[in-house]
């Protein structure tokens, strides 16, 4: 393996570990809001310095693999893809800081049965994994986790779309205090937000991985 070679795969795996990252961090912030945990919560917060960090990371190895290298085609094409894709996570971490903080502005625990009846546990597993998809996709160069993303991403939707609507009959009752209620609709938002990034790195990973394939397919030639 090349030097140009070993860099890339570097870059890939450094990728990888701000996927696992900010996974960690949506893991944790959805679970401070089950029981109210306002320590993870905190813990979110703080940690979200390392993720922004992680990102400057990679995106001064992006841009010092361009000029050490001055890459073409299917190097160069990775290089965007992975700018991208790391701006995409660096979102995705910003989403679960979101959460966190509403968290921390939280007195009461939401009630269960009304988080049974929005789906958020279940929105959030779809959302993870469509995280998971993409790091198998990026780790085993394969498309086809990759585009498990898009359907996944399609009954996240449905459920963000019903939820909102659960919590806005709610409202429409008359609850003594609306804000925790209006605090949730920006929650389930911030989930299906995670679920549109995961969307946009699957097609980031797509976009360098048919490109790779086609180089392959052209050498066999």
């Amino acid at each position: 393996m090349g030097h140009l070679d070993n860099e890339i795969t570097s870059l890939k795996n450094n990728l990888i570990e701000m996927f696992l990252l900010v996974q960690k961090q949506l893991r944790k912030s959805v679970h401070a809001l089950h029981t109210l945990d306002k320590n993870l919560a905190r813990e979110v917060l703080v940690n979200e310095r390392r993720v922004n960090a992680e990102e400057l990371k990679i995106d001064k190895d992006c841009e010092n693999f361009v000029a050490l290298f001055n890459p073409v085609a299917i190097d160069l094409r990775f290089v965007f893809a992975a700018f991208k894709i790391n701006s995409h996570l660096e979102s995705i971490g910003d989403s679960a800081k979101g959460i966190s903080k509403f968290v921390l502005e939280m007195d009461t625990q939401f009630d269960e049965q009304l988080l049974k009846e929005i789906q958020i546990e279940r929105m959030y597993e779809l959302v993870n994994n469509m995280i998971e998809d993409n790091i198998n996709s990026l780790r085993n160069d394969d498309t086809t986790q990759a585009r498990l993303v898009f359907s996944t991403d399609v009954e996240v939707d449905l459920i963000n779309r019903k939820a909102t609507s659960v919590v806005a009959n709610h409202l429409a009752k008359g609850n003594t205090n609306a804000t925790p209620l209006l605090n949730l609709i920006s929650i389930i938002r911030r989930i299906e937000r995670v679920g549109d990034l995961s969307s946009n790195i699957a097609e980031e990973i797509i976009f360098y991985m048919e490109a790779k394939v086609l180089k392959h397919e052209k050498e066999k030639g």
